[in-house]
């Protein structure tokens, strides 16, 4: 007689449950490695703050409390809120004309910005899409200038603008602005413009359009990230710039926010309160424009790194 054996049927393995302990495992290691880095981003975040922070309270503190105690001493007496004030911004506004040198700001800054961003993109387009000798070479030596310091050339520029009579003049400043903004103009564009469909511009050239067609119809809005990225670079150094300002325009009736925010500052370094007041007024422009464009910002620059 024959015994028949029942088999024995394992139970199959808890797949889900395994699954999710394996994934959990696998973000508690990635929580585990990105504590690093979450750090180091927090302590870089309160490094640029802090000083912010030190600046706009300083900016509404009355005179005798901005000598005599630090910002930080509000925290421990809070009762000093009470005593802040809005005067240093009048006062600023009175003493430097911030109104005036807010419109001359704003004159050197937007042909700053325009001249060298229309200059470079054309240069851009000629490095990319056209073909002529020692193309390679040219771009070589452009490129090459961005190591060399703009005072340098400070002294031949101004000879150069006395026999002209250009000094103390607002194209003074807007030629050394485009001037010395030119070589990361171009290098900017033109890696950008290497990234771009040549299969566009073939089309473009089948259907008989020319150089300036092809350029302004086609190159031109699809480059507008690197045009962005180009234009909040310039404006932020023209802006906030205080040397060219200095040795160009200087003092008077065309001198810009920078320099009308300097005079603020008393020869026994008295009036700092007011220069902070007068620094966060400069800012505001800054900060919209950089708001305005910086969905644009980041592809810029990362366009063209990397290919592939």
């Amino acid at each position: 007689m024959t015994t028949q054996t029942t088999p024995t049927i394992t139970p199959a393995p808890r797949r889900g449950r395994v699954a999710r302990r394996d994934a959990q495992t696998s973000r508690g290691r990635t929580g585990g490695r990105r504590l690093p880095s979450k750090l180091s981003v927090l302590l870089v975040c309160a490094l640029w703050i802090v000083p912010t922070l030190g600046v706009v309270i300083t900016s509404f503190r009355g005179v005798d409390d901005a000598n005599s105690s630090g910002w930080w001493t509000l925290f421990a007496h809070p009762g000093g809120f009470t005593h802040l004030t809005t005067g240093n911004y009048s006062r600023a506004m009175e003493q430097a004309d911030l109104g005036t040198a807010f419109l001359n700001s704003m004159a050197i800054t937007l042909p700053a910005v325009f001249l060298p961003l229309l200059i470079a993109a054309f240069a851009a387009y000629a490095f990319t899409f056209m073909t002529f000798k020692g193309r390679d070479t040219l771009f070589i030596v452009i490129v090459s200038l961005l190591v060399v310091p703009n005072y340098v050339a400070f002294v031949p520029i101004i000879k150069l603008y006395s026999s002209a009579d250009l000094n103390g003049t607002f194209p003074a400043a807007w030629l050394a602005h485009i001037g010395f903004g030119m070589s990361l103009a171009v290098y900017l564009l033109r890696n950008f413009m290497a990234t771009l469909p040549r299969d566009v511009i073939e089309s473009a050239k089948i259907d008989g359009a020319s150089h300036f067609q092809t350029f302004f119809r086609l190159i031109l809005p699809m480059s507008s990230p690197a045009l962005a990225s180009f234009a909040i670079f310039q404006f932020l150094w023209v802006w906030n710039d205080l040397l060219v300002a200095l040795v160009f325009v200087g003092p008077g009736d065309k001198q810009p926010l920078t320099i009308a925010i300097t005079n603020l500052l008393g020869q026994q370094g008295t009036g700092w309160e007011m220069v902070t007041a007068g620094g966060l007024f400069s800012m505001l422009v800054p900060i919209g424009i950089f708001l305005l464009l910086q969905r644009y910002f980041v592809r810029g620059l990362t366009s063209g790194a990397v290919k592939g």
